[in-house]
């Protein structure tokens, strides 16, 4: 059984949505998963499991949230090597630039990519809910 860890930031809400509907995918297919906003985790805790996932918003420029999740993923990045990594998040606006950045910084700290990442568009509706408990499911069998 797979350990995923959720670790995400959201302001409007949508973010969390998206983190809720991963981790019962996950959980449906067997995993045992923790999901917190980024403020309850600590970098050290992410040695404990098998799949760390992370998400936020764009923000701004097409950057992931700068106050909190930013430091938390800089502070990460070096401990990653060789770790299964999901990225996610929900937008508003864009093409997905930011999701497309954090993807290749994840890939430079060493760390195995699990696909492209999930970008949500606004709240997630019936076929972007059904696309993040898939991704949860695959997060589950990696």
């Amino acid at each position: 059984m797979s350990k995923v860890i959720i670790v995400y930031w959201s302001g409007t809400g949508n973010t969390e949505k998206v983190a809720e509907l991963i981790a019962k995918g996950a959980t449906d297919k067997g995993a045992s998963v923790t999901c917190k906003v980024v403020g309850d985790a600590s970098v050290a805790e992410l040695a404990d499991y098998d799949v760390v996932a992370f998400g936020s918003p764009s923000m701004g420029v097409e950057t992931i949230e700068e106050a909190e999740m930013e430091p938390f993923f800089t502070e990460a990045a070096p401990k990653l090597g060789g770790k299964k990594v999901a990225i996610f998040g929900s937008y508003g606006w864009g093409d997905g630039e930011w999701l497309r950045t954090w993807a290749d910084r994840v890939r430079e700290a060493g760390a195995q990519l699990i696909g492209e990442g999930l970008a949500v568009h606004e709240t997630p509706d019936d076929a972007s809910s059904a696309e993040c408990i898939a991704y949860g499911e695959r997060l589950a069998s990696v």
